[in-house]
């Protein structure tokens, strides 16, 4: 399976997708449903979270990847970006780095990196987003669960399900068992084990167009299906709502489920969900170094809106934490429900 800009689909272009996002179709605008509430214009509360794409290559091609990610895309963050990058974890009083992809490990310089972070900042919390097989995809990844131990990295894994045949069929034949195997390696160097200090959180994304179920519910389900009959623990499960744009608002639009999905996430709009929403602590920062409001929102092409700040070389503290964050009709899959945010639930 190839990604949707090698195979030249139209909702490779950014701009293709926001004019099927903006369509009267999809029904009430966000910034309406906002300003009912009380949340319009939306706007940052502080920046806690630096969120860095290294690229966009990857090992897998998952049916429901927003970043469009995959073995045939070439775009990584070089190690003068990384560099503009540290500048600024020098200068902020930013405590958690959040590392994703793609594979992030796949970038020729992620150790170098999570390397450099620590030297600068000793305790922070440095997150690596891992797919769990890019572990078993060659041996000079095998080693991966020792070197987060040794930095005490909190990894954060996607699996779908805690089945084979819903897990393979969102991100490709045999990709449990892989799984399963690298959930096996973490635990072996005391990932997810109590008081062991080493975090190990599990991803779920629904398989279809439907909200997530109960975080809670999922995660109890999560932990005894997994530790019977496979021996494995974690520490978390988060829940996270499958956004409409690239790969799943192809899926949506292919199934014919594009309309309905949208009247669902309106339907769910949450007041306490959008309070809390993860572009209100976070910035993300691209491949290229361009800076945005959310990973989502990366994808989509939509640059914070501070333009003397757009690029983390020209970062500018004040104009950031006063920006008015970009928003469009995507935006309700973090509102909808509990709420969705890298960290799971919101409300």
């Amino acid at each position: 399976m190839k990604s949707l800009k090698a195979q030249n689909h139209p909702l490779s272009d950014s701009r293709y997708e926001l004019e099927l996002l903006e369509s009267p179709e999809t029904g009430i605008p966000f910034s309406e449903k906002l300003a009912e509430t009380g949340l319009f214009p939306l706007k940052p509360t502080k920046i806690e979270i630096l969120q860095l794409n290294l690229g966009k290559m990857c090992n897998q091609v998952c049916k429901h990847c927003h970043v469009d990610a995959g073995p045939d895309r070439k775009e990584i963050m070089s190690r003068e970006i990384m560099q503009d990058c540290l500048e600024v974890l020098k200068k902020q009083e930013i405590n958690t780095i959040d590392l994703t992809g793609g594979a992030p490990e796949m970038n020729p310089d992620f150790r170098w990196l999570v390397e450099a972070i620590r030297k600068i900042k000793p305790r922070a919390n440095i997150i690596v987003r891992c797919n769990l097989t890019i572990i078993l995809a060659n041996p000079k990844f095998h080693d991966l669960p020792e070197f987060f131990k040794k930095h005490n990295i909190e990894v954060v894994s996607s699996l779908p399900y805690f089945t084979a045949m819903k897990t393979d069929s969102q991100r490709g034949d045999g990709v449990f068992e892989k799984s399963i195997k690298a959930l096996k390696m973490l635990n072996e160097v005391g990932y997810g084990k109590e008081k062991s200090g080493l975090i190990l959180n599990l991803v779920y994304n629904p398989a279809g167009a439907f909200l997530p179920g109960s975080q809670d519910g999922l995660e109890a389900e999560f932990k005894k299906r997994l530790a019977n009959p496979y021996g494995i623990v974690f520490n978390s499960l988060f829940t996270i709502t499958n956004l409409p744009i690239s790969r799943f608002l192809e899926y949506l639009i292919r199934s014919g489920n594009y309309e309905s999905y949208m009247e669902k996430l309106i339907e769910a709009y949450n007041p306490a969900a959008a309070a809390n929403v993860m572009c209100r602590n976070t910035i993300s920062v691209g491949w290229d170094g361009y800076l945005y409001d959310c990973d989502f929102n990366q994808m989509l092409e939509l640059k914070v809106a501070c333009q003397q700040s757009q690029h983390i070389r020209d970062w500018n503290q004040d104009d950031l934490i006063k920006r008015q964050i970009v928003i469009n009709q995507h935006c309700y899959g973090c509102t909808a429900g509990a709420g969705s945010s890298c960290g799971g639930a919101t409300a």
